[in-house]
């Protein structure tokens, strides 16, 4: 998936969000010539908006013989545009409540089919998730960046300037802040990060969850 914030952007230029538009609000897929006489452009101009929206994630391109014709003499099937089954979401700065309201309700659906505490259930798939979504070749402060942490590095300590929970963590701290630990737990496992732990910090301005790091594990890779 392209970077959301710049598949939003190309929205502002009035011709491709037109585009847009008109795909997105049909009933089933449409042609470039179809596009272009619809919003009065020439088809080149709407080939190539048609295009960069796909480029951008927004549009998805299928190919179609609309004549119901097939196999030898049914010619080539169509290129066609349909709106993209990708969900983007721009948040400035970074929150992941679609991912939270994933975990809870998991936690909730499990704990009722097993009788186990839904906390107890809550983070254990927090700190699975935080596991899943490490990648190895990563430092530990481009891992928490990842995640929309925003990470910065004060001695021995690394500061988590951004909750991606933020408003979640605020009305229910004690839950959110326990999840957001376990989170932070399993990617710092996820990327064998020795020597470097997480705990329950919370301090006005930042996430609850600050990592420490022993002088030993210090390195380029960890405080870049």
């Amino acid at each position: 998936m392209p970077d959301p914030v710049a598949a939003v952007a190309a929205l502002d230029e009035p011709n491709r969000r037109r585009l847009y538009d008109l795909v997105a609000a049909a009933t089933s897929p449409i042609s470039k010539d179809e596009a272009a006489q619809a919003v009065d452009l020439p088809r080149t101009t709407a080939a190539f908006h048609l295009d960069k929206l796909v480029e951008m994630g927004l549009l998805t391109v299928v190919h179609e013989r609309r004549t119901g014709r097939s196999g030898p003499g049914a010619g080539r099937p169509a290129k066609l545009y349909r709106r993209s089954d990708e969900h983007i979401e721009v948040s400035l700065p970074d929150r992941r409540y679609e991912a939270a309201s994933h975990l809870l309700t998991d936690a909730v659906v499990e704990s009722e089919q097993t009788g186990e505490p839904a906390r107890v259930i809550l983070n254990r798939r927090a700190y699975e998730w935080g596991a899943d979504a490490a990648d190895p070749s990563d430092g530990v402060v481009e891992a928490l960046a990842r995640l929309g942490f925003e990470p910065r590095v004060e001695g021995t300590s690394i500061l988590l300037r951004n909750c991606p929970f933020h408003s979640l963590a605020h009305r229910h701290t004690e839950l959110v802040c326990g999840m957001n630990l376990c989170l932070v737990s399993g990617l710092l496992d996820g990327i064998e990060a020795h020597g470097v732990t997480a705990r329950l910090a919370p301090s006005s301005g930042h996430c609850c969850v600050r990592v420490d790091q022993a002088p030993s594990s210090r390195s380029p890779s960890v405080s870049r």
